[in-house]
């Protein structure tokens, strides 16, 4: 797929493969038939663990109305308090409105790269315990596979605990 169009990509995938492709690395988008929307999901369809999927979970500081991006490993809840200490202001839960705004795609296929306007990015650090993670690709059924250095290096993102 990286490097050729690949029609057969629902649109949001396909944007997430251009991105990739723009961005000189040879990933490629896959789609599944089976859900991938939940971290179970995903680990389930691609055949991993749960801690190999890199959620992308989008969430709103309060005052500045920013998007931040917490890529947390899938068994892995994110720790607010955490994020707001770090963001410097209050950060809460998204609601699919702001997500869809802020990164142009839906709660559930959520990927790393791609989003309309640049968030604050945090990547968990116990993604980088792994060789290979999977990532939403723009569609409750669409992935990719990358290593944790491609997911720091593409995202810009911070490595920190998150939970």
């Amino acid at each position: 797929m990286s490097g050729a169009p690949d029609s057969s990509l629902k649109s949001s995938a396909a944007r997430v493969q251009d991105a990739l492709d723009e961005l000189g690395v040879p990933l490629d988008v896959r789609e599944f038939p089976a859900s991938t929307r939940t971290a179970a999901d995903a680990a389930a369809a691609i055949g991993c663990t749960i801690g190999q999927i890199a959620k992308s979970l989008v969430f709103r500081a309060a005052a500045s109305d920013t998007s931040v991006l917490v890529i947390a490993s899938g068994g892995n809840q994110v720790d607010l308090e955490r994020i707001t200490d770090l963001v410097g202001e209050p950060v809460g839960r998204a609601d699919a409105d702001f997500v869809r705004e802020k990164s142009g795609f839906s709660i559930g296929g959520v990927p790393p790269v791609a989003h309309r306007t640049a968030p604050i990015t945090y990547v968990d650090q116990d993604l980088m315990a792994y060789d290979e993670i999977w990532a939403a690709a723009g569609t409750p059924n669409a992935v990719f596979r990358l290593t944790p250095d491609d997911l720091v290096r593409l995202t810009g993102g911070s490595v920190i605990k998150v939970c």
